[in-house]
C-alpha cells in the first residue's frame, strides 16, 4: 500500500507548515517542551494559546471537519489528520482538546437543537475553553465507580462531589461533567452528562502542583452547585453512552507520532554535534542502531494512525476503535523509549532543565519526567489493552 499524499494534500500540508513555522517563532520559551504545561502553566503561555486559538478560528481550521450545519466545511478525515500532524509537530497551542476534541463531537451526537446552537458556536469560534469533569479520587480508569451526585430538584440539579486530575481547570471557562443522577443505580447505570459554567457558585478549584512546581492538574470540589436542567446533555441516566463516545473522539493518535518525530530530529542534531572520547555520538554503532529503531517505530506508529483514520472514513468503526487503542498504547510507550534513550546518552547533563548546560534546552529532561503520565492520560494502557483484547480480538471478559 502506498501512503503518498495527493498534490492537493501536499499543498495543504505546506500551508499548515508555513503557518505554524512562522507563528511559533513568537511562542514563549515554555513551548520548547511540553505544550500542555506551556498552555496551562503560565500567564504568557495561556495568552499565546488564546492568541493562536483566535487565528485558527479565523482560518476555519478549528472546525474544518465539522458538518456544514454547525459551521464547518465537512473536510475529509485525511485533511484533519494532516492538520493534527503538523500542529503537533510544531508543539503549537490554539486547540482546546477538551472542548474541540471531545465535547463538541459529543454535542453533535447527543445534544438537542437548542444546546447545539448555544454551545457549539463559542467552541468553534475559540471563545471558550473546557475542562473534563470525569476522574475522582476513587474513580479514575474505573470511571463507572464515580460517586459525584446530581440530584434533580424542580428545574435544576444540585451537584455534590469531587473531581481530581482535572487538566486546566484553573483556566477553563466551562466543564463537561459526568455525575450520578440516580444514586440507586450502580456502575455505568444512572449517570448523566452536564455542561457546567466554571463561575457557578459552589465550584472550588485547588491546584495539584508537580514536584518541580509546575501547575497542570487540579482538584475540583462541588458543593451544592446548581446546574439548570437545560444544561443536561442527552437523556437523564444515559450519560455512559455519550461518555463512551467522547472517549472514542479523544483517541486519534497521530499527534503522538508527530511529536515523537520532532523529538527524534532534535536528538539526531544532538548526536551529530556532540563528541564523546574524541568521536561524534552518531559514529557509535549502538547509538546508530537505537536511533534507527526509534525511526522505524515512529513510521510504524504514523502508518497505524493513518490506518485508524482510513477506517473511520470507511465507517469501519469497530476497527477504528481498536486501532485507536493500539495507537494510543504504542505512542505512549514510544515517547518513553525516546526520552529514556535521550537522557541515557546525554549523561548527567540530560537531567538538567533550566540551565545553559541543559542539552536541547532541557526538552528531553522534561519529557523524561512527564512520559510515565502518558500511560494513564486519555485512558490507561491497561484499559487500552483490554479494549484491544475484548473488542479487537474477541477474547472473553472476566466477571
Amino acid at each position: 500500500m502506498e501512503f503518498k499524499l495527493t498534490e492537493e494534500q501536499q499543498a495543504l500540508k505546506k500551508e499548515y507548515d508555513d503557518f505554524f513555522r512562522e507563528e511559533m517563532k513568537a511562542a514563549p520559551s515554555e513551548f520548547r517542551q511540553n505544550s500542555l504545561e506551556a498552555i496551562y502553566g503560565t500567564v504568557e503561555g495561556w495568552e499565546f494559546h488564546r492568541h493562536m486559538q483566535k487565528k485558527l478560528a479565523e482560518k476555519g481550521w478549528l472546525t474544518m471537519a465539522w458538518p456544514k450545519e454547525f459551521g464547518g466545511r465537512e473536510a475529509p478525515i485525511i485533511e484533519q489528520l494532516i492538520f493534527s500532524e503538523v500542529h503537533a509537530y510544531y508543539r503549537a497551542p490554539g486547540i482546546d482538546g477538551f472542548g474541540m476534541g471531545m465535547f463538541a463531537p459529543t454535542l453533535m451526537l447527543f445534544a438537542n437543537e437548542e444546546q447545539k446552537e448555544r454551545l457549539l458556536g463559542p467552541i468553534g469560534r475559540g471563545e471558550v475553553n473546557y475542562c473534563q469533569g470525569w476522574s475522582e479520587p476513587n474513580a479514575g480508569s474505573d470511571l463507572a465507580a464515580l460517586t459525584t451526585t446530581a440530584i434533580k430538584e424542580g428545574d435544576h440539579y444540585v451537584v455534590n462531589g469531587q473531581k481530581v486530575w482535572t487538566t486546566g481547570a484553573h483556566r477553563a471557562d466551562r466543564m463537561f461533567l459526568l455525575a450520578r443522577t440516580d444514586p440507586s443505580q450502580r456502575r455505568s447505570s444512572g449517570l448523566s452528562v452536564f455542561n457546567v459554567d466554571m463561575s457557578t457558585p459552589g465550584i472550588e478549584v485547588r491546584p495539584i502542583h508537580y514536584m518541580d512546581g509546575k501547575h497542570l492538574y487540579n482538584e475540583i470540589f462541588l458543593t451544592d452547585v446548581i446546574i439548570p436542567e437545560y444544561d443536561l446533555i442527552g437523556s437523564e441516566n444515559e450519560g455512559w453512552k455519550s461518555t463512551r463516545a467522547t472517549m472514542n473522539f479523544e483517541r486519534s493518535g497521530v499527534g503522538s507520532f508527530a511529536s515523537a518525530k520532532r523529538m527524534l530530529e532534535e536528538l539526531l542534531e544532538y548526536v551529530k554535534t556532540t563528541k564523546r572520547g574524541g568521536k561524534f555520538l552518531y559514529e557509535n554503532p549502538v547509538v546508530r542502531q537505537k536511533l534507527a529503531k526509534l525511526y522505524i517505530d515512529i513510521e510504524r506508529g504514523r502508518a497505524l494512525a493513518y490506518k485508524v483514520a482510513w477506517n473511520q472514513e470507511k465507517e469501519k468503526f469497530l476497527l477504528s476503535a481498536t486501532g485507536a487503542s493500539a495507537s494510543k498504547v504504542f505512542g505512549s510507550e514510544l515517547f518513553q523509549r525516546i526520552t529514556n534513550f535521550a537522557t541515557e546518552i546525554m549523561g548527567m547533563h540530560g537531567q538538567l532543565n533550566s540551565s545553559k548546560w541543559a542539552p536541547l534546552g532541557g526538552v528531553m529532561s522534561g519529557g523524561y519526567q512527564w512520559c510515565m503520565g502518558m500511560n494513564i492520560a486519555a485512558g490507561s494502557s491497561e484499559i487500552q489493552r483490554n479494549i484491544i483484547a475484548w473488542v479487537g480480538v474477541g477474547l472473553p471478559r472476566f466477571k
